[in-house]
């Protein structure tokens, strides 16, 4: 099977599972509205079908030790919901290095938010991002290690009716800024090759989900967001992001990568209209 091939086949394959999981997701939303707050056993139940229709019948334990997701108990914006989830360094004795990460919204009518996969030039130990919530609801972040083995943290969060919020941009300066990005570390000090740094990546993007309302022609606005997210830095993967409509307007997210050579980072973004946006940002590190 040739690379166009094998990659059409894994497109094929999170789109359907992004079906599924929305089609539940939905389904379960119009069960309770938005503003009530359920009880732990009908929360408990909605994420034993998440995990099914994410995970099949893979066994997914507590993930102390593991993952830690950190989340406002109660939002002061449902559609910029700041999420961190702290991981596991890994090696010793202890469960082996976090490749992927999961973040699931069980409450949204999508849930699956994002899935995070780690490259080789990934310092896999933070992750952050801001998402939209549309009613009370657990938030879910699941970690897979190197050796195939699922661990979870949950967070509950009240806020609701973050996925129909009008957006808080004009929309005709929205679209001029469409894809443009901007890229901040931390610290002032100079990269050093094999040290690890930490960077914030902000692509300025609508993420309209189909929910909002034109607060002028009263339509609908037509979906339009981010799916795809992949950072290089050189040659080597650090981060590649499959995205869907629970991710927030403007996105953030921040990462860890360990640099080797002179860089740069490289960033292509794919929205739900094939549009496709790349930068580059030098960031030329100094040997150690």
């Amino acid at each position: 099977m040739g690379v166009g091939r094998r990659e059409a086949g894994r497109d094929n394959g999170v789109e359907h599972m992004r079906a599924i999981v929305a089609a539940l997701g939905l389904t379960l939303c119009l069960v309770v509205p938005a503003w009530a707050e359920e009880d732990a056993e009908v929360r408990a139940t909605r994420w034993v079908d998440l995990k099914h229709a994410v995970f099949g019948d893979r066994e997914v334990t507590d993930g102390s030790g593991v993952i830690a997701l950190d989340a406002p108990v109660r939002a002061l914006d449902a559609a910029l919901v700041p999420v961190t989830i702290s991981l596991s360094a890994g090696g010793g004795a202890g469960p082996g290095r976090v490749k992927a990460v999961w973040l699931v919204v069980d409450g949204n009518p999508s849930p699956l938010a994002g899935t995070f996969k780690f490259g080789p030039a990934a310092d896999p130990r933070s992750l952050k991002t801001r998402i939209r919530v549309d009613q009370y609801t657990s938030v879910h972040a699941v970690a897979e290690t190197e050796d195939g083995h699922l661990y979870a943290s949950e967070r509950y969060v009240k806020a609701a009716g973050g996925c129909s919020a009008p957006s808080t941009k004009d929309p005709q300066v929205a679209m001029s800024r469409l894809g443009q990005m901007r890229l901040r570390l931390d610290g002032e000090a100079p990269l050093h090759d094999g040290e690890a740094a930490t960077a914030h990546l902000l692509i300025s993007h609508p993420n309209n989900n189909g929910m909002q309302v034109d607060q002028v022609s009263h339509l609908f606005v037509p979906p339009r967001y981010i799916q795809d997210v992949t950072v290089r830095y050189g040659d080597a993967l650090v981060l590649s992001v499959d995205a869907d409509i629970s991710l927030s307007e403007d996105p953030v997210i921040t990462f860890g990568f360990v640099p080797q050579g002179p860089g740069p980072m490289r960033v292509d973004v794919l929205d739900s209209t094939q549009a496709r946006f790349h930068q580059d940002f030098s960031l030329a590190s100094e040997r150690s």
